[in-house]
């Protein structure tokens, strides 16, 4: 599905305008709908961008590392709360959880220390851990958010340990290959845009070396391509199951600290980068490395996103990632997803499921309750709107799979003869008439 000639025009226009404005040698910016790349805008020509031209990813590498550690951790071989030391042990702060660690609320410093590490060559896991001390845990848990790329490069030596393969072998064999995304790779590989710092004052180009970063790679030393990227945006929208269940992505993206209490307008989950634009929530990351920029946002309700690159080290106004987010909210302002067509159902439902349809009341409120065949649902329409969802889990059992009740069991309540008279959602009880006593 394309986007109307309105919406290209106006996000080209955006486009074109950051990359003069910022002074950007060359910028890309696509736009993902229902797991495809429907638009690629660029500017500029140093090079002339295209859907396979490589750019460095800086810190969006964090969010495969985060995939990495649910699938570790829904294959049971560790726990967001185990404390660090039970995977790395003897580090100065082995009591930080890896949950901690992921969403930025473990009070590890940002950087290594040492020299600019996304400038230099790095050092492999066992320098990494020799180099710790009590000093680079400055915060303690839970203060509040604080960004550590430290923290992602310990994460990648928690896996390698887990394990026994290296973090990038473990990415490309666990999320590159079966996703194909075959031209993001550990380094530059041709054709790849040459990254650069513009001189503030004559507007020449310095380019910034490509560093192997060693054991801190697992928070910024990916490259990649529009293509892939959005292949990325997709599965962030609506994952593969053999990569990560569809529920643990979500997890992924509730928040374990909010990094702007101000306005609560960001924040961190496990890996992801949350931005609220109006009543939206974008999930992404942001991304740098010494001569690049890197964007990805994603509307998981309408599975739409956006992904960008450019091959300086900043713009001179704004940035690449607020550019992403202008993007998205004109492509949702513009183009809104259209409701899914309602059709009639094929069959009537089972008796047992037919007999609980119809309104209910509690405390003197009804809620209406329909039956969702093609997804074997109940759905119960109560007070202020709410619509909920339950899935059959046995004989006169279902179990909330949406909203407050996500996780909670709605009981069949019967009488003597069999007939329905009550449905008890977690000790509320709701009755047929609302003269019934709960």
């Amino acid at each position: 599905m394309s986007l109307l000639p309105e919406t290209v025009r106006r996000v080209d226009g955006l486009v074109a305008e950051a990359q003069v404005t910022g002074r950007v040698p060359a910028l890309v910016m696509g736009v993902v709908r229902d797991g495809a790349l429907v638009h690629l805008s660029v500017a500029g020509d140093h090079p002339r961008p295209d859907v396979d031209l490589q750019f460095r990813l800086g810190s969006i590498s964090k969010t495969m590392t985060a995939v990495l550690v649910m699938q570790e951790r829904d294959a049971g071989r560790l726990a967001l709360d185990d404390p660090l030391d039970r995977h790395l042990p003897g580090t100065p702060f082995g009591t930080r959880t890896l949950r901690q660690l992921l969403g930025h609320a473990s009070g590890l410093q940002r950087e290594p220390d040492g020299q600019w590490w996304e400038r230099a060559e790095g050092v492999d896991l066992a320098a990494l851990l020799a180099g710790l001390t009590a000093g680079k845990a400055p915060y303690p848990p839970h203060r509040g958010y604080h960004y550590s790329n430290l923290a992602y490069g310990l994460l990648g030596g928690v896996l390698e340990r887990l394990t026994g393969t290296g973090w990038y072998d473990l990415l490309r064999e666990r999320i590159l290959e079966p996703l194909g995304m075959r031209r993001t790779t550990y380094q530059a590989t041709e054709p790849f845009a040459r990254g650069y710092v513009v001189h503030p004052w004559h507007d020449t180009l310095r380019e910034e070396p490509r560093t192997d970063t060693g054991a801190m790679a697992p928070a910024g030393q990916l490259w990649s391509t529009a293509a892939d990227l959005a292949t990325w945006a997709a599965f962030l929208a609506d994952p593969a199951p053999e990569v990560l269940a569809a529920a643990s992505l979500t997890e992924m993206c509730a928040p374990v600290v909010i990094s702007d209490l101000d306005s609560w307008r960001s924040g961190h989950g496990l890996g992801l980068e949350l931005h609220r634009q109006g009543d939206r929530v974008y999930v992404g990351h942001g991304g740098s490395m010494p001569g690049y920029v890197a964007a990805l946002a994603v509307h998981r309700p309408s599975r739409t996103g956006v992904v960008g690159f450019a091959n300086s080290y900043g713009f001179r106004t704004g940035g690449i990632g607020q550019l992403g987010l202008e993007v998205l909210t004109t492509v949702l302002d513009a183009e809104p997803t259209r409701a899914t067509p309602w059709r009639p159902a094929a069959a009537p439902p089972p008796a047992e499921v037919a007999e609980l349809a119809g309104r209910w009341w509690w405390m003197g409120h009804p809620t209406d309750v329909t039956w969702d065949g093609g997804a074997g649902h109940l759905v119960t329409y109560g007070r202020g709107g709410r619509t909920l969802r339950f899935a059959p889990e046995g004989a006169d059992r279902w179990r909330g799979c949406s909203g407050s009740e996500d996780g909670e069991v709605l009981t069949v309540l019967r009488d003597g003869s069999g007939r329905a008279v009550a449905l008890d959602v977690a000790t509320f009880v709701l009755t047929r008439t609302p003269d019934e006593e709960p």
